[in-house]
């Protein structure tokens, strides 16, 4: 998929929805909201059955994470909804950018970051000095995240030079510790 139509897909959203965030835009556009069964590592996944859409989310998941994971699955429903008919989408790998073979977990990510990161908000931020850590912690998103927002704006005409790539271990780490970041 095209980075500008990810992009566009988000914003369409937001409009339709009035919300930049994740469990209102959920609701508002009639997804059902589930908790997952006690597990180890699984924080999301969304599943389209029945001419239902639903997203299942670890229950004890820290505000921001599950922000993140939200956004994540709502990604998936605005874009991979034909792919979720017959089997979820589940989520270990959130951040793997790498892999071709994630790319609909890369453009889920991708959609989670245009949701969840204002680009002129996070400009600012690295205008006035703050590095991607810094800048990650003012928008209350894993610096992964807020990498792959720059990658997709650097995809769209902007000039981020990105210290580092996405670390695909992330989620992972996150549910093995039981901790956002």
């Amino acid at each position: 998929m095209d980075a500008y139509w990810i992009f566009e897909k988000v914003k369409r959203l937001v409009r339709r929805c009035g919300t930049c965030d994740p469990f209102r835009a959920a609701e508002e556009s009639g997804i059902w909201l589930y908790d997952l069964p006690p597990t180890e590592r699984l924080l999301g996944m969304y599943t389209y059955r029945w001419r239902h859409r639903m997203i299942f989310l670890k229950p004890d998941m820290e505000e921001a994470l599950a922000r993140m994971v939200m956004a994540h699955e709502l990604g998936h429903d605005q874009l991979h909804r034909h792919l979720a008919g017959g089997a979820a989408l589940r989520d270990l790998g959130l951040f793997s950018a790498e892999d071709a073979a994630n790319i609909t977990e890369y453009e889920a990510n991708a959609f989670a970051a245009h949701l969840l990161i204002d680009a002129e908000e996070a400009e600012t931020l690295f205008r006035d000095g703050c590095d991607l850590y810094g800048a990650a912690a003012r928008l209350r998103v894993n610096p992964n995240l807020l990498l792959i927002k720059c990658r997709e704006m650097n995809r769209m005409g902007a000039q981020y030079r990105l210290p580092f790539e996405p670390d695909a271990r992330f989620l992972r780490d996150a549910a093995d510790r039981g901790t956002d970041f």
